[in-house]
């Protein structure tokens, strides 16, 4: 797609301290791929240069802003949750966690967690809570777990006694492995009570290796971190040791569809989900 944005149709981040809009940021090209409107030239240029190379992108991040509606509908529903901790949240968009969560539960609370400021400044104004519920949000990154488990707003807003689903959605293949991401998830993992869900999902190149490892290189030249792994990969990464809700780990697009009609291919798709339970 063509850079059709011009600088008068940019955010206004006046004022807004720890923004550099020269750099390109994950969530600002995840906005900028589901067509949002927060995002800058250099998001829009490095977003474009990995459709170059991988042209299914789009329909990938569709599918996964899908998959994380139907997880939280599962969740608030189903699995009873009530309580959100969305590490990697991005910008507000259509189906956020607590407008879906709340649907179901009206008392559901979530807390907001994104390493963006920008991110943060447009939740605090769009992302409000029903008067039942409440929602909270933190700049703070996943490579800093105890930051997340120890601040204020998730202690104000989250009971470490009763389960939690923590929601890493397309957040893991941004940490590479020289981050050490398995000790990140056990961190995280580890603070959850019993009866706690893990939601997650993740690119791979497993079906499209060659086009897909095209798109990994653009956003590292864009100095953006990427890390694409297997099924195995991702699922020992995430889910190690946790109880699988059926169907496991499987491609997005495949995880309980709201409906019989075709879906995209797995190589159109090119990234895992699932959803596991702690015992």
């Amino acid at each position: 797609m063509a850079d059709t944005a011009d600088e008068a149709d940019e955010p206004d981040v006046a004022g807004l301290s720890g923004l550099d809009v020269t750099r390109p940021h994950s969530a600002r090209m995840y906005d900028y791929g589901l067509g949002g409107k927060n995002h800058f030239a250099a998001d829009r240029a490095a977003f474009d240069a990995a459709v170059r190379s991988t042209p299914t992108l789009r329909t990938g991040l569709r599918e996964n802003r899908r998959f994380l509606g139907r997880v939280v509908r599962f969740l608030a529903g189903e699995a009873g949750v009530r309580q959100f901790l969305d590490i990697g949240s991005g910008l507000p968009t259509a189906g956020n966690v607590h407008e879906i969560a709340q649907q179901a539960a009206p008392e559901c609370r979530v807390v907001y967690v994104d390493n963006d400021p920008l991110v943060l400044t447009h939740a605090r104004a769009l992302l409000a809570s029903g008067p039942q519920g409440r929602t909270g949000y933190i700049q703070a990154d996943l490579r800093a777990p105890e930051s997340i488990l120890e601040h204020s707003v998730t202690r104000e807003l989250l009971d470490f006694t009763e389960p939690v689903a923590l929601m890493l959605v397309s957040v893991l293949h941004f940490i590479p492995d020289t981050d050490k991401p398995r000790g990140l998830v056990s961190t995280l993992v580890d603070a959850l009570p019993p009866g706690s869900y893990i939601a997650a999902s993740h690119a791979s190149g497993e079906h499209d290796r060659k086009r897909v490892t095209g798109g990994q290189q653009a956003y590292q030249n864009a100095g953006v971190p990427f890390q694409l792994r297997d099924s195995d990969e991702f699922s020992r990464l995430a889910f190690d040791g946790l109880e699988l809700v059926p169907p496991g780990v499987v491609v997005v697009s495949e995880w309980r569809p709201d409906e019989d009609g075709p879906r995209p291919l797995a190589s159109e798709v090119n990234g895992y989900g699932g959803v596991a339970r702690k015992g």
